[in-house]
């Protein structure tokens, strides 16, 4: 691997943070605190273009190495976020809140692996040819 192969991670990296914070606090500002509405809606959002962009990357676009890994591990990888999922859903069952850590486990889960579906669908209809 080249060292711009590394920097594409390192960039894609940073900016996907910069994008997870302003969706995220955007979101909140929006709907409020009361549930995990930014992270659930970056997590979503993240696989649905994880589904989009695999595909197309690595079946119709002829793109380098360095923009797969800006793309996909650099900028998804760092938008979407497990660990403050995770953190999320603890700080709910520790506050007794066992409904709202139940459904964001399964909202979290559910609807991230059919925004794969539906970025998959998306790009095989509308983007592929």
């Amino acid at each position: 691997m080249t060292l711009m192969f590394w920097v594409a991670i390192a960039v894609g990296s940073a900016l996907g943070g910069m994008a997870r914070f302003a969706m995220s606090h955007a979101t909140y500002e929006w709907l409020g605190r009361d549930f995990a509405w930014g992270t659930l809606g970056v997590n979503v959002t993240g696989s649905f273009f994880v589904g989009l962009l695999t595909l197309l990357l690595l079946d119709k676009w002829a793109v380098s190495a360095e923009w797969k890994a800006f793309l996909i591990v650099g900028f998804l990888g760092s938008f979407t976020t497990f660990a403050t999922f995770s953190y999320e859903t603890l700080q709910f069952i520790q506050l007794g809140e066992w409904l709202k850590a139940v459904l964001n486990i399964l909202a979290s889960v559910l609807l991230s692996i059919l925004a794969v579906l539906i970025g998959f669908w998306v790009a095989k209809q509308f983007l592929v040819l």
